[in-house]
């Protein structure tokens, strides 16, 4: 079984289409998905998702993009929301300087009481990094020293320096559909050196469609088709992928009950 660690159900291009996209992911062995958090707004929107479907869970928390728009939020409000016992994460915040859509300061703030937000629970924080590197990096080394918290860099596409400071500070790292582009073979060798144990896989979705589905819309099922690639990086079977990257899911979001308490797919 694989576990989509990372899609977005709630975006408009799932609107018609939800239970679908959900029982193709069952049909293609994806047995869990997280559907992630960009605004604490719609926070009642991923909750409810979560709440209709047994094998979805949810995260609470501000994306960058929309930090300009919740400034305020704090520490004690996302732990109060990640109450819930189907929010197994707090994020994703981090910083993209790449559309700089929030204030840089701004955007870092949010990023450290989200960081705080996760200590307090024990959550793991799901990290966006884009093009913000050197910042990230400090962030998490200045915030580790004020406590530990488990996280993980989503959607890995940045340096392997990042990579390093991230497994040097415990950290786990998760590849989207852009671990298969044409173009992507620096990131195949960064996940080529990522440790067994800190590797999970994800879609991302509606985005960043992998190979060979380039150009749809994304859909959690396809996170097979990132599977299939990281394990030829990796050298080892597909099945030892998904078992891998599903005991990692299963380690980090551990609010998320074992598989052995699961309940019915749909």
């Amino acid at each position: 079984m694989l576990i989509d660690s990372h899609c977005h159900l709630d975006f408009p291009d799932f609107a018609e289409d939800m239970q679908g996209a959900i029982a193709r992911a069952c049909e293609a062995g994806v047995g869990r998905m997280i559907t992630i958090a960009t605004s604490i707004a719609r926070h009642d929107v991923y909750r409810s998702i979560a709440e209709r479907f047994d094998n979805v869970w949810f995260s609470v928390g501000t994306h960058p993009h929309r930090a300009h728009e919740e400034p305020g939020t704090t520490a004690e409000q996302l732990v109060e929301l990640a109450g819930h016992p189907k929010c197994v994460a707090i994020g994703e915040a981090g910083l993209d300087y790449h559309y700089d859509e929030s204030p840089r300061d701004i955007a870092a703030a949010v990023f450290r009481t989200h960081i705080d937000a996760a200590r307090r629970t024990g959550l793991p924080l799901v990290i966006h990094a884009r093009d913000a590197d050197d910042d990230v990096a400090a962030i998490l080394r200045d915030e580790m020293g004020k406590g530990s918290f488990k996280a993980l860099l989503h959607c890995f596409t940045s340096s392997r320096a990042l990579a390093e400071t991230g497994l040097e500070l415990g950290l786990y790292v998760s590849f989207s559909g852009v671990l298969t582009f044409k173009n992507s073979a620096e990131l195949r060798d960064i996940a080529r050196d990522v440790p067994m144990d800190r590797l999970l896989v994800e879609t991302d979705s509606p985005y960043l469609a992998p190979v060979p589905h380039r150009g749809k819309r994304n859909q959690p099922a396809w996170v097979a088709d990132t599977a299939k690639v990281l394990a030829e990086v990796k050298g080892v079977s597909f099945d030892e992928i998904a078992q891998q990257t599903t005991a990692n899911v299963l380690r980090l979001f551990s609010k998320m009950p074992p598989l052995a308490a699961a309940g019915p797919a749909l």
